[in-house]
């Protein structure tokens, strides 16, 4: 696969960059393939927090950079997934502690020894954004169905082009169909049509994702949960998987059954 190392960014935080890199990566591991995940957000690690990992991290990407320990000696070992390992952000440190050409470098030294290598990127477009998708073959936006996220997704899009980077996929994060339905929300089509970017995937707003962040166990682990299955189905387009979109209803509240029970209007 020549496209495996690939940075999930987005330019606005809070949209959900570390949620789904998390989930997609864990998606591919869980069907066999050997999977890193490295978080790019120096100062702000999230992603061992998503991950469950947080106590068993020894080292991380900056004692790497720094030549303290190989990259390999750096990785955690994820508890659920044999086949995946994370490269954690260090916590103490700010962006500048890693160039684009040291994170080039990591990614060249775990290359080999992965099926895919996914860089978690941090929020916004400055220095630690240039650096997250300087290795990357494929870059993938992740934008939330309103205007301040399309905004600052469009952006990036702006920024790969300059940097001659390939053109982002696209990925839809905490859709509602209720409010979509209601007008309080920008639907698919509309987020498509404004970023002119190919989609990957459309995540909708599943209530127990805070859950699951919080308990360290990515969304894709339980069947029953609808934003995993929709992570799920992202993992399997980059394998170049023709998946439809899930059709996402608006789900009927108890007070309109009661409604329909008692033909009220």
């Amino acid at each position: 696969m020549a496209d495996k190392v690939i940075c999930i960014t987005s330019g606005k935080g809070g949209v959900g960059k570390s949620t789904v890199t998390a989930n997609v990566a864990t998606a591919l591991a869980m069907k066999g393939y050997k999977v890193a995940a490295i978080d790019a957000d120096i100062g702000l690690r999230n992603l061992d927090l998503v991950l469950g990992l947080e106590n068993r991290i020894v080292y991380d990407l900056v004692h790497v950079v720094e030549g303290v320990v190989p990259a390999e000696k750096a990785l955690v070992k994820d508890k659920r997934t044999k086949n995946l390992y994370l490269l954690p952000a260090a916590q103490t440190k700010d962006k500048s502690a890693v160039k684009p050409e040291d994170l080039i470098r990591v990614v060249e030294e775990l290359r080999d020894k992965f099926d895919f290598i996914f860089i978690d990127s941090p929020a916004g477009i400055e220095e630690g954004f240039k650096t997250a998708v300087a290795p990357a073959d494929t870059i993938i936006v992740i934008a939330n169905p309103e205007m301040a996220s399309i905004r600052d997704a469009d952006r990036v899009v702006g920024l790969c082009e300059a940097m001659q980077k390939p053109e982002p996929k696209l990925v839809i994060n905490k859709i509602d169909p209720a409010k979509v339905a209601r007008g309080d929300m920008l639907d698919v089509d509309d987020v498509t049509q404004i970023l002119s970017l190919d989609l990957l995937g459309v995540v909708p707003e599943d209530k127990n994702m805070v859950a699951y962040i919080n308990r360290g166990e990515p969304a894709v682990l339980f069947p029953e949960s609808i934003a995993g299955r929709a992570l799920r189905n992202v993992a399997e387009r980059l394998l170049g998987k023709e998946i439809p979109f899930m059709e996402l209803k608006v789900q009927e509240s108890f007070l309109d059954k009661l409604k329909k029970l008692f033909g009220s209007d």
